[in-house]
């Protein structure tokens, strides 16, 4: 009879031997080339394509939102009437314009003899030069003009008139009062000059009557690209909301072809907000190189406030992008077998655990909800994350702020799942006799 040794040492070579086979087999297997290798090729380059086309689809999205669209363009440039910067800016304008067509040297012997007093009183309280007078005498009465409500209405009718030729500044096509020369897009201001005009007769500058038509062009937008951009802009205008789709399905295509799903809807979450939030990034050196380039006579205070307002609906379109991409790649890795990702499950499950005991402690038990949502808590629990896609989906113009809230709001509904659906305590044993 053998003893224990021998059988050991018997035992130990074939053991070896079978685990040399096996690092054999294995060997074998990482210098083969993959089966799957095309698969993850083609996975990769359609998420790869899916997160350049991202930050293309936000900008077609809001092309189609606010320059396709007449009632979203004027709702989005209708505040800026109220703007003080573009008060001022629009006053400063119209009395350069008028201070051109004045006579300083003939002003006060071509006044009425009846308005005389009336103009030297006037110009008087102003100071001593004439000049400056004057500029301030019409300086003021424009700043009226532009912030009254007559100007309001001037700009959100005027805008609202002229879109198709905002649209032509955009994308090629149209026409009307804004006109698009070399790298600028004007307003034409005539009728803010035909009401400080009036309001100059009414002050006693009657000469003011005299003054010809003038046409006087405000900025609304200034790039040395605008050319380039046009065609761009028409592209991206023609694509719509369906851009934004197509990136999402190239996304969702790589994520299915690819070997390990979950890695890939990381990845290609974080890759998502990683662009479009590069895109927000150039909005804003491009507002800085666009100041930095301002002529002499644009204000940079009203080009900046134009910028913003019509870029407003751009930068929260991609504030919600990133917030979206960021919220799936933590959810993602959350449900991920990582250690850590095991570990903040714990910690949630057994917080839930202990909330589920101490409320069966003071007698609030579920009753028969709770075998019903254990028997069903998978349906039950996806119900909460089809309503939250929903909502984000059918949203009008989500905020990152709105991705969060629901985002929020879906942990809610899914910890009360886990509580509803959580075991029951043991019942304690009965007391020993």
């Amino acid at each position: 009879m053998p003893d224990e040794g021998s059988a050991a040492g018997a035992g130990g070579p074939a053991e070896l031997q079978e685990l040399r086979a096996r690092v054999a087999v294995l060997e074998a297997r990482r210098t083969e080339p993959p089966k799957h290798r095309a698969k993850s090729f083609l996975a990769a380059v359609l998420i790869v394509l899916g997160c350049v086309l991202a930050p293309l689809g936000i900008v077609a999205a809001w092309a189609a939102d606010v320059v396709g669209d007449t009632d979203r363009y004027v709702a989005t440039v209708a505040p800026l009437a109220s703007d003080p910067a573009v008060q001022d800016a629009a006053a400063d304008r119209v009395t350069d314009a008028l201070m051109e067509r004045i006579d300083l040297a003939t002003l006060l012997s071509g006044a009425a003899p009846e308005e005389r007093p009336r103009l030297e009183k006037a110009l008087g309280a102003l100071g001593d030069s004439l000049e400056g007078a004057v500029r301030a005498f019409v300086h003021d009465r424009a700043r009226e003009v532009t912030g009254s409500d007559a100007f309001e209405t001037f700009w959100t009718e005027a805008n609202r008139t002229v879109h198709a030729s905002v649209d032509k500044a955009l994308t090629g096509s149209g026409g009307g009062a804004v006109r698009v020369e070399d790298d600028t897009v004007t307003l034409d201001f005539a009728p803010v000059v035909e009401q400080v005009k009036q309001r100059l007769v009414d002050q006693g500058m009657g000469f003011a009557a005299r003054i010809p038509e003038i046409h006087t062009d405000f900025t609304l937008v200034r790039s040395d690209d605008v050319g380039k951009v046009k065609t761009g802009v028409r592209l991206l205008q023609i694509a719509g909301n369906w851009l934004p789709v197509l990136a999402v399905l190239l996304v969702a295509g790589g994520v299915l072809l690819a070997r390990r799903r979950r890695r890939a809807l990381v990845a290609g979450a974080l890759a998502v907000a990683v662009t479009t939030g590069l895109l927000g990034i150039g909005l804003r050196v491009l507002r800085s190189f666009s100041l930095d380039a301002l002529p002499a006579g644009v204000s940079p205070e009203a080009f900046g406030a134009v910028y913003d307002t019509l870029t407003g609906l751009l930068s929260t379109m991609v504030r919600a992008a990133v917030a979206l991409g960021l919220v799936v790649a933590l959810a993602a890795w959350l449900t991920g077998p990582g250690r850590r990702a095991v570990l903040v499950r714990g910690l949630w499950t057994s917080g839930i655990g202990a909330s589920r005991a101490t409320a069966d402690r003071f007698g609030l038990r579920t009753g028969p909800v709770g075998p019903f949502v254990r028997r069903h808590r998978t349906w039950i629990a996806r119900a909460p994350v089809v309503a939250a896609l929903a909502a984000y989906v059918f949203w009008p113009h989500p905020t990152g702020w709105v991705v969060a809230g629901l985002a929020l709001a879906l942990l809610l509904a899914l910890a009360v799942v886990e509580f509803l659906g959580a075991d029951a305590p043991a019942a304690p044993p009965p007391p020993s006799a």
